[in-house]
């Protein structure tokens, strides 16, 4: 055992090694990208300040960071919730905590002004109503996670449909507006839109470092867990604040990202050959594909970006299929 526990942390080592060196990779390649290419060496000098680009500094610089950054959160997100559920389904674009956030967000547009912080407020609030219900709704007979992700697709297809009566009854100004932001972009994010999002995901992924060896000890069984002494309820609640906090994050900003937190947790566990779902894994593969998956959005039809959601989609159906395939065989 202590063999091969050595062996899986020396193979999650070199696999955080490896996304280390890609995000590296993807993060220049993204400031040298764009309507003229910039040379490693020039971006090098404006990150040094030796030089000066507003185009690299104030439009490229927080692009990257934020598709790294969200990438991140949605990967913590996914693996959050495929330990709560023991389910690889269960990530919150698959059980409606994102549709759930895009509703409080559209309230926020088409009801209010539709400011940054009102967009903020309104996809967390979403988000946590939604999340609150489906807990609820999957707790009878005690906690169930596939009877969780059964409700959250339910409830997803419920809240999606409620989405589509509030854009359809909008001004037509406003519903152009957000079926354009449903669709998932970082396009025109810059560093006003990035302070108190980074902040908040910064506190949530500490908060959840310091309870991660919990979850991996509740994700074993509750027998487990209990005789270790880990609160299941209390760490079940947090696990869940955490990861709608990361999710609603993210949608407030760059709108509803499908997919990246349903992938990244699951290839992160197959490329560590870990047993559960470890978290840093997930989260360095989450902000691998979001950069991979905007620099294509920017390529595939240049001059003309187009939204990263639509990409992650693309590449999320064909992953959700296979996925699917899988668990119908093993069934």
């Amino acid at each position: 055992m202590n063999l091969l526990g050595l062996r899986a942390e020396r193979r999650t080592v070199a696999l955080v090694a490896v996304l280390l060196a890609l995000i590296l990779g993807l993060g220049l390649l993204g400031l040298c990208y764009g309507a003229s290419w910039s040379s490693p060496a020039r971006v090098f000098a404006v990150l040094t300040g030796t030089e000066h680009s507003v185009v690299i500094r104030d439009w490229r610089l927080p692009r990257v960071l934020a598709g790294l950054v969200f990438g991140a959160a949605l990967g913590v997100a996914g693996a959050i919730f495929q330990n709560l559920t023991r389910n690889p389904m269960g990530s919150p674009d698959v059980i409606g905590l994102d549709a759930g956030a895009y509703t409080g967000a559209l309230v926020a547009i088409t009801v209010l002004s539709g400011t940054s912080a009102q967009l903020a407020i309104g996809s967390v609030a979403g988000g946590l109503v939604v999340a609150a219900a489906i807990y609820l709704l999957s707790l009878e007979h005690g906690f169930s996670g596939l009877r969780l992700v059964v409700i959250g697709i339910a409830v997803n297809a419920m809240i999606t449909a409620i989405n589509s009566w509030i854009v359809l009854r909008a001004e037509l100004e406003v519903a152009i507006a957000a079926v354009g932001w449903s669709a998932g972009s970082l396009n025109g994010v810059g560093w006003e839109d990035l302070g108190i999002p980074f902040t908040v995901i910064a506190v949530l992924l500490l908060l959840m470092t310091t309870r991660a060896h919990a979850m991996h000890q509740a994700a074993l069984g509750d027998p487990i867990a209990v005789t270790t002494g880990v609160g299941l309820d209390r760490l079940r609640l947090l696990m869940v604040l955490v990861g709608v906090g990361c999710t609603a994050t993210v949608t407030a900003v760059a709108g509803p990202i499908a997919f990246i937190a349903l992938a990244a947790p699951q290839i992160g566990r197959r490329l560590a050959g870990a047993a559960g779902i470890p978290l840093l894994p997930a989260a360095l593969t989450g902000a691998v594909l979001l950069q991979g998956a905007d620099l294509l959005a920017q390529m595939l039809l240049a001059p003309v970006a187009l939204p990263v959601g639509v990409v992650s989609t693309a590449i999320g159906g064909c992953y959700l299929i296979w996925l699917l395939t899988k668990e119908v065989r093993r069934a």
